[in-house]
């Protein structure tokens, strides 16, 4: 059986999805203005979120999925550590630390003849 709805279930769905996730952007804004941006709480949340993204980029260096798995750890170490030094030396500029880090990635495996 199929079952598509009518306009009324597609003005449900909107609503939800506007509940759901709109209002919630909206409240952040609103109590966002209000913040200091050196308190403690908000260096707390800017903590937690960058501990959260070293995560990730840890597990896809050491335990990837796709096509990055069949490429050697020493390869994904050497362009996580290129990348980094081009960060730091590129003032902090993170598009030249991920730029490099990618270009290195490409030209070991390439080498390897991957």
């Amino acid at each position: 059986m199929n079952w598509t709805p009518g306009p009324e279930g597609y003005l449900f769905i909107a609503i939800a999805g506007f509940l759901a996730t709109d209002i919630w952007r909206w409240l952040g804004v609103i109590i966002g203005n209000r913040l200091d941006e050196s308190s403690e709480m908000l260096n707390w949340v800017r903590a937690v979120a960058t501990a959260l993204v070293a995560a990730v980029v840890s597990k896809l260096i050491v335990f990837p999925t796709g096509e990055l798995a069949a490429s050697p750890l020493w390869v994904r170490l050497l362009a996580v550590a290129v990348g980094a030094l081009a960060f730091f030396l590129g003032r902090k500029t993170p598009a030249i630390g991920i730029g490099t880090a990618i270009a290195t990635l490409a030209l070991g495996l390439w080498w390897i003849g991957f």
